[in-house]
């Protein structure tokens, strides 16, 4: 008679074998087919480079079409605004330089073959290639979301360790704190940091001058908010996982609860925010179009604030297409992140 592994021993379905460490089950019983995971490689490197294309390619045409649609005319913008009063025959050389004077449908096209090629085209306003100033303005703009980043994650984690070790009232008080920080605006947490810490106390410059004391308020300003929302997410799951098979079973063979947290649910804690990673970008980029104003910080998103009132399209629709493709990044990357957190996403 054969001999059959039986549920819940080893080897059987549901058995110690078939869970990975921290409760999250391996797909058991699958045969490794030989070239499979170059093949899975292979096609997921696939969607990511076509997704982005369809990205870039969508970012392309709607940041268009919306410039189109802002009141005015394109030609009165690049010869200096409404203020310039450019005669008529020079708005007419304008629009012939550019290729104002052709159909919109034509202008489009031509837009999508420069970008295709690599050529964001010249600022209308500042007649500097818009290459060269995204060059300059990205550093600023990507020291400060990455110090918010790393910012808005500590606190995120701290809360929701918080929450798993302190009992209840703790859990009550982190949800209560995030609440808060993701209710606040970008714009009134801004003006009241320098209230306080410039004008008041004279701690920090209340504008960005180059030094790290010119970054604190910035960073502050951008990462409460995204603290309070990843908070929020990641302390309801690590307290769900607390009260999870997995856990009940660490604690029955002796683990501590700081164990239970640290080895098992930190990392199921961790994944909600992985997987939002995409959207915190977005809100980093979105909240430093503020940030950087509010403390007059050189970077992308004060510069496409002024790009947008100046109807500097080219310039507009380059800082447009590097945020895009940010995202895009940061969203392969988050993927492979989850698949080294969880196991289930990285055996299938």
């Amino acid at each position: 008679m054969t001999e059959q592994a039986l549920p819940g021993l080893p080897g059987g379905p549901g058995g110690p074998g078939d869970r990975a460490e921290g409760g999250l089950p391996h797909p058991g019983g699958t045969a490794v087919v030989p070239g499979r995971p170059w093949r899975a490689a292979g096609a997921w490197l696939l969607r990511r480079v076509g997704s982005a294309v369809f990205v870039l390619w969508a970012v392309a045409t709607l940041i268009f079409l919306a410039i189109r649609l802002i009141p005015g005319d394109p030609a009165e913008a690049i010869l200096g605004g409404p203020g310039s009063q450019a005669s008529a025959e020079a708005l007419a050389a304008a629009r012939l330089e550019y290729g104002l004077d052709e159909p919109l449908w034509v202008q489009y096209l031509s837009q999508l073959g420069r970008l295709a090629t690599g050529d964001l085209g010249t600022s209308y306003a500042l007649r500097v290639p818009v290459a060269q100033l995204l060059t300059e303005q990205l550093p600023g703009t990507l020291a400060l979301a990455a110090g918010a980043w790393v910012l808005a994650w500590v606190l995120a984690l701290g809360l929701a360790l918080w929450s798993g070790l302190g009992g209840r009232g703790a859990a009550v008080v982190g949800s209560a704190l995030e609440i808060a920080a993701a209710s606040v605006p970008h714009f009134w947490l801004g003006s009241v940091l320098v209230l306080l810490f410039s004008t008041a106390w004279g701690w920090l410059p209340p504008v960005s001058n180059g030094t790290a004391a010119g970054l604190v308020m910035p960073i502050v300003t951008l990462a409460l908010p995204l603290a309070g929302f990843l908070g929020q997410v990641m302390r309801e799951s690590m307290l769900t996982a607390m009260t999870s098979p997995f856990a009940l079973s660490a604690r029955a063979r002796g683990e501590s609860e700081a164990g239970v947290v640290l080895r098992h649910a930190l990392r199921h804690a961790a994944l909600p925010g992985v997987a939002l990673s995409g959207w915190a970008l977005g809100s980093l980029v979105s909240g430093a179009v503020v940030v950087e104003s509010i403390f007059a910080r050189p970077g992308l998103g004060r510069t496409l604030l002024q790009a947008v009132t100046l109807r500097d399209v080219p310039l507009v629709t380059g800082v447009a297409l590097v945020s895009a493709l940010a995202y895009v990044v940061v969203m392969a990357l988050s993927d492979l992140a989850e698949r080294a957190i969880d196991p289930r996403i990285r055996d299938r």
